[in-house]
């Protein structure tokens, strides 16, 4: 497995891994190393990620009701600044197979039984948080542009959403503001929950260098 974190940020001292410049080149090779894991182990791998369209029905089956209509859009794309850690069995079959083992779905859940667990449940647990003060936000950005009460019907809250100028202003501040909450997911966890994984690094560590990395590689980390 060449991950992103592993490949570029080399240790160099107890402060943290180096960081390096993550360029094209590196994001190919992931990529292709990530083609390989899948095509080789491919049930295992539809059997981790079948989360994720599992979580968005259940969540939209949830909200499907008048009232909780319109956090429809902010929970389902809320769930991808928890969603890294959903891979996190992902992320153990690219490391067994580098190791050159023949994991099962069974071992890519082993993280929940090793030592990398408690650094993983901490990184969760602040993705979390994340994900309750982004509901938060997105409740009070649509109370701020559409007024606070809930919509009559389904078919009246798509009509005001797109057909009035509270509704663009809700698209357009509610996903400038939902990117700044993806971005900020996406730099604590990139490269903290692989490097954890590898065992070689404490929790304060790993999200450091996670941020350190990402922010010193904006374009590629947009991509």
């Amino acid at each position: 497995m060449t991950t992103l974190a592993s490949a570029n940020p080399s240790r160099a001292d107890d402060a943290g891994p180096e960081i390096r410049r993550i360029g094209m080149e590196d994001l190919k090779a992931s990529l292709s190393e990530g083609l390989a894991d899948f095509l080789q182990k491919p049930s295992h791998t539809f059997f981790l990620v079948m989360l994720y369209p599992v979580a968005g029905l259940a969540l939209t089956y949830a909200s499907s009701g008048a009232d909780l209509f319109p956090l429809l859009f902010p929970l389902v794309a809320g769930f991808a600044l928890v969603g890294p850690v959903a891979a996190i069995g992902v992320y153990e079959i690219s490391r067994l197979r580098e190791q050159g083992e023949t994991p099962t779905w069974r071992d890519a859940l082993g993280v929940l039984r090793g030592p990398a667990l408690g650094g993983v449940a901490l990184v969760a647990l602040a993705l979390a948080a994340l994900f309750v003060v982004w509901m938060t936000t997105a409740q009070a950005i649509y109370a701020a542009t559409m007024g606070p009460a809930p919509p009559e019907t389904v078919s009246a809250f798509v009509r005001d959403v797109f057909g009035t100028a509270g509704g663009l202003s809700l698209i357009v501040i509610g996903n400038g503001i939902g990117a700044l909450f993806a971005a900020a997911a996406l730099a604590i966890s990139v490269f903290s929950l692989p490097m954890l994984l590898d065992g070689e690094r404490s929790v304060a560590t790993a999200v450091a260098t996670s941020v350190r990395a990402a922010a010193h590689n904006p374009a590629t980390m947009a991509l």
